[in-house]
């Protein structure tokens, strides 16, 4: 059966998307708003459930965006409407507001000012704010960051608290995201989302370090990622299938790994990846960008390969193992992508996208029958890679492709979804795009 063509979603640009907030804000609050504000979604290319593991992830900002029309207001009201929903207004006192006081989506943004005020930042009163936003709910692809990140910078300016100027000073804005998201909303989060919402630069990913020992500024650092310059494309297509993090599963998996650590006497199972990388000469083979012969990497890697399963064997419970491995795997992807796009190897790079998404299904057992239907239909029609991204259970995947071949692909997947029952999917064409800005 023929599926209809695919669904492919452009990215509103600036200017549109701050007069439909406003006009949102004028036609809810009948007022003028101080200003909008927009924050990007994000989508990882490589490096999953790696960051509350204290691993290494790749992500980098998307041109999809959430803007907020928001006005500051002189009680601790905070007043709440979106272009996604039926237009009601949502009110929520910041008085007395304690964790996992409010439910549904108004959690996100009113937890960023109660994160804010709980972090002592008494000043930050009520507000009234408008929302649009182009990025997919429910695709993995961060909708939640980008409204609590720009809450956040929008937040900052009214109030004047002086963080959104600088890179380092956005970090106290990240961590107000991450709190609302964590603590009012209950959806854990280790970070990387809010990260690349506020620290992506145009042309780049963000790599982003999550061992404890580093602050969190240093954390990151930009790596430059031009798919024009290798002249390939970024397909993302959201399954749409539902995507759902606060069911119980990623906590489950997340305490699955603390679990492991304290049995193996480390910190997190970072330690386990950077020990054994370091001792079969993993790390510097990377760190050389092609300056090692293919043979010779491969003997690296099966040497690593063994030194983790020497590992493995010190744990009894064989999901666990699973687990563990998914994780150390998955931390030794990433450097590795790096050095691969850096030194223009598609297929490598390709290739790591490949393996990630089978640990993702067979290790660490995230996917459904969408994402891998999207995933090897991809594969089949030219992709030179494909993975899923985000935390799974649903949500989106990703395949590195030719330029010009994405609606192709994403045309050829939405046939296989028409084919198996299944939803039909929805697309767009990533770039790495910019942070979290003022629009007006």
């Amino acid at each position: 059966m023929q599926s209809a063509p695919v669904q492919y979603l452009d990215a509103l640009s600036s200017e549109d998307g701050a007069s439909r907030a406003i006009e949102l804000f004028r036609d809810t609050f009948g007022a003028e708003p101080d200003g909008v504000w927009s924050a990007p979604g994000r989508v990882n290319l490589i490096g999953e459930h790696t960051d509350y593991n204290a691993g290494l992830c790749l992500p980098i900002a998307l041109p999809h965006r959430t803007f907020v029309a928001l006005s500051a207001r002189g009680d601790d009201t905070v007043r709440l409407v979106s272009s996604i929903g039926d237009g009601g207004v949502t009110t929520v006192d910041l008085g007395g507001l304690a964790a996992r006081g409010v439910h549904g989506w108004a959690a996100y943004p009113a937890g960023v000012a109660w994160a804010l005020r709980e972090n002592g930042f008494d000043g930050v009163r009520g507000f009234d704010a408008a929302f649009v936003s182009c990025v997919p709910v429910g695709g993995g692809l961060s909708s939640s960051a980008a409204m609590t990140c720009s809450t956040a910078l929008a937040l900052d300016d009214v109030y004047g608290l002086g963080f959104g100027n600088s890179d380092e000073g956005r970090v106290t804005l990240i961590g107000a995201a991450m709190k609302a998201e964590n603590d009012m909303a209950g959806a854990s989060t280790g970070g990387l989302d809010q990260n690349a919402s506020m620290r992506c630069t145009p042309g780049h990913a963000i790599l982003l370090d999550c061992r404890p020992e580093l602050d969190a500024f240093h954390s990151v650092t930009q790596q430059p990622f031009d798919l024009e310059a290798l002249g390939l494309e970024l397909l993302v297509l959201d399954t749409q299938a539902a995507h759902q993090l606060n069911d119980g599963q990623y906590e489950t998996r997340r305490g699955m790994c603390e679990d492991a650590a304290r049995l193996l006497g480390v910190k997190n199972i970072r330690v386990v990846a950077d020990e054994i990388s370091h001792s079969v000469g993993l790390d510097r083979a990377v760190t050389a960008s092609g300056g090692i012969c293919a043979h010779d990497f491969e003997n690296v890697v099966e040497s690593a390969d063994a030194a983790l399963a020497e590992v493995l064997g010190r744990l009894s419970d064989e999901t666990m193992k699973r687990r563990v491995r998914h994780v150390v795997t998955e931390i030794w992807r990433v450097p590795q992508f790096v050095a691969a796009f850096s030194a223009g190897d598609v297929k490598m790079a390709g290739e790591l996208f490949n393996a990630s998404h089978d640990s993702l299904a067979a290790d660490y057992e995230v996917t459904v029958p969408e994402l891998d239907v999207a995933v090897d239909t991809a594969r089949r029609n030219g992709a030179y890679g494909a993975r899923m991204t985000g935390g799974g259970f649903g949500g989106s995947i990703i395949a590195l492709v030719d330029k010009g071949q994405g609606r192709r692909v994403a045309q050829s997947i939405a046939d296989g979804f028409a084919a198996h029952g299944f939803r039909a999917p929805r697309a767009l064409a990533a770039v790495a795009s910019d942070s979290a800005r003022r629009e007006a």
